[in-house]
């Protein structure tokens, strides 16, 4: 039964042969772990993606999925929207689980989705990627490294490299055999050559640790 999720909107062959030439250590961990398969998450808007993202931060991810149940729950099993969140008493969002810094951080997104810093799903689609980051790591709470998730995992943009995820850097070390990890700067300097297509790069990094 199909979970829903869709695939991604760009040629993963094409990304997998420009790859493959660009870096053949790449390309062999490519043949290792076989096909692209990473599907899109749920297509929320960027409100209610970050809602789940700031749920998830730092937590175990069955904590926070009861959490998220809890919220959805108190507003009547739908997914809240900013003015829900604004308006909603602070005693019931704690009682869903929410942390205090959580609820500082679900109120400001809510904010700043009302005057317009975080964008519409219509609008994000049609905005560069660099501008996404700066506008969404704004929000309290909202790091590059949350963004980045939302624009490889949702908007399906093929050209983002997390530098700062350690499954990423782990997992270069591993195909170049490097001794430690990759500082952010040597990994963004060396991701270059990877261009446009370094969240599928990034894809098959995060599969090392699984080989």
């Amino acid at each position: 039964m199909s979970d829903g999720r869709r695939s991604v909107h760009y040629d993963p062959e094409e990304a997998i042969a420009a790859l493959t030439i660009a870096d053949p250590k790449l390309g062999e961990l490519i043949r290792r772990a076989g096909p692209f398969t990473m599907r899109l998450k749920s297509q929320h808007s960027p409100f209610e993606a970050l809602v789940e993202s700031i749920i998830y931060q730092q937590i175990h991810g069955k904590a926070a999925f009861a959490i998220l149940n809890r919220l959805l729950h108190a507003f009547g099993d739908i997914h809240p929207q900013p003015d829900h969140i604004l308006a909603a008493p602070e005693e019931m969002l704690r009682a869903c689980g929410l942390s205090a810094n959580k609820l500082k951080a679900l109120r400001d997104l809510a904010a700043k989705t009302l005057d317009g810093t975080v964008p519409t799903l219509s609008h994000i689609r049609r905005m560069r990627d660099e501008e996404i980051v700066e506008r969404l790591t704004q929000v309290r709470g909202v790091g590059q490294w949350t963004v980045e998730m939302l624009l490889i995992f949702r908007l399906a943009r093929p050209d983002v490299l997390p530098v700062t995820d350690y499954g990423v850097r782990k997992g270069h070390a591993r195909v170049r055999g490097l001794g430690e990890l990759p500082s952010p700067k040597e990994l963004l300097a060396f991701g270059e050559r990877w261009r446009p297509y370094r969240s599928v790069a990034s894809w098959y990094l995060w599969r090392v640790l699984d080989l």
